[in-house]
């Protein structure tokens, strides 16, 4: 994340032109608490019965049917190098969209998240670089730390960089390593 000058605007993410949204929707994984600018957003879905896919690295639990369109559901916990997550009560998929790696081929793509908790309001000067280190996902997925003012007043919540984590070049890569290890 990076300021402007003499404004209550930042960048967001590996999208140094775009302003950084207020927005976020807050979510679950384990005992973590992540969010998205709410622009990514789409729509929150039930999690249901996903269409499984050969050879597909461990992070793409499978394809959905959503009207129609065939939509991959990335896990995020695999994602993060943590192993499947346990499907549960609260899990859901939310349906972001997604610019590809060149800025111009917008994607539509599932995350399976344990829970999802609240749009919450976080102000550019509320928002901490990420860390480079002690994080338990990498640094390049982290946008930034956005302070949560409200009754949780002292936590951070991790802004992930929607781009780099569904990022579609690497899980193509990815899928290869899984074809050519088989």
């Amino acid at each position: 994340m990076s300021r402007t000058d003499n404004t209550d605007m930042a960048t967001y993410g590996s999208e140094a032109h775009v302003a950084l949204p207020s927005q976020f929707l807050t979510f679950m994984l384990a005992d973590e608490q992540y969010a998205v600018g709410i622009l990514h957003i789409k729509e929150i879905i039930e999690y249901g019965s996903l269409a499984t896919v050969p050879m597909m690295p461990d992070c793409v639990r499978g394809v959905i049917n959503l009207r129609g369109a065939v939509v991959p559901v990335m896990d995020l916990s695999a994602r993060f190098g943590r192993g499947q997550s346990i499907i549960g009560k609260r899990s859901c998929i939310v349906i972001v969209e997604a610019c590809g790696e060149d800025g111009a081929n917008k994607q539509v793509l599932g995350m399976l998240v344990d829970a999802v908790n609240a749009v919450v309001e976080i102000t550019a000067g509320d928002i901490e670089p990420a860390p480079s280190f002690g994080t338990r996902i990498r640094p390049d997925f982290i946008a930034g730390m956005g302070k949560l003012t409200d009754k949780n007043s002292g936590r951070f919540v991790i802004l992930l960089d929607i781009e780099r984590v569904l990022s579609s070049e690497e899980i193509v890569d990815m899928a290869r390593g899984a074809v050519a290890a088989a």
